[in-house]
């Protein structure tokens, strides 16, 4: 039974760091790419980043790219966000995925697993 659990959120201030982290069991973790999406309130979720099997290639959304780094440990079945230069609008509930797939990622048909979430909170 693949699970994923999602770390690291908190409530920040405006210009500060987060670290998000996405322990994965129970999958041939390096055999999935990985996707973070996050949903604020009273809006649709929405990509972030994606990073492929390796961790040699990655693709954010244009909202976050330059400020957000999505990177992953196949020793530890582990992917990170890494948010810096937070702004309020990066305020949402987080989430990372696994697909099988290395194509369409922006969209979350090609997933096949989530992790229940973890809230960001970006104060003024």
């Amino acid at each position: 039974q693949v699970q994923l659990v999602e770390s690291g959120g908190g409530l920040v201030q405006a210009g500060g760091s987060l670290r998000l982290s996405c322990a994965a069991s129970g999958l041939t973790f390096r055999s999935y790419t990985m996707g973070w999406f996050r949903q604020a309130p009273g809006k649709q979720r929405e990509f972030v980043a994606h990073i492929n099997y390796s961790g040699d290639t990655t693709y954010y959304a244009d909202s976050v790219k330059g400020r957000f780094t999505i990177s992953r440990d196949n020793a530890k079945n582990t992917v990170y966000l890494q948010m810096d230069s937070l702004k309020t609008e990066d305020t949402a509930v987080y989430y990372c995925a696994a697909s099988m797939y290395n194509s369409g990622y922006v969209r979350e048909q090609v997933y096949q697993s989530w992790g229940p979430g973890t809230q960001v909170t970006v104060s003024s």
